[in-house]
C-alpha cells in the first residue's frame, strides 16, 4: 500500500496530466484548495470521501493490499546493529 506522499505526488501527477489546476480540481469536487494542497503534500488526514473524491477526479482509485513485512537478511544484521564510531 503506498504512503500519504506516495498518493499524494500520483495525485498531482495526474491533476497535471489532465491540465487542471488545484483551483480547478477544488470547483470539481468541491473541496478547498488547501485541502487539495495538504492531499498532494502527504499531510491529509481527513476522512476517506474526501480523499475518494479527489482520486475519481484524477482517475485514481486505492486499492486495498495484505501489509507486507520484511526481514532483514543475516548480511544486514550487523549494520543494523553497529553503533557510530563519530
Amino acid at each position: 500500500m503506498a504512503t500519504r506522499i506516495q498518493i499524494g505526488n500520483a495525485i498531482r501527477a495526474n491533476r497535471k496530466s489532465l491540465g487542471y489546476t488545484q483551483q480547478a480540481l477544488s470547483g470539481l469536487t468541491g473541496i478547498h484548495k488547501s485541502t487539495i494542497s495538504e492531499i498532494e503534500n502527504g499531510r491529509f488526514t481527513g476522512s476517506f470521501d474526501i480523499l475518494e473524491r479527489v482520486l475519481d477526479a484524477v482517475g485514481l482509485q486505492l486499492e486495498v493490499s495484505d501489509k507486507k513485512h520484511r526481514l532483514p537478511d543475516w548480511d544486514e544484521l550487523d549494520t543494523l546493529f553497529t553503533e557510530d564510531d563519530a
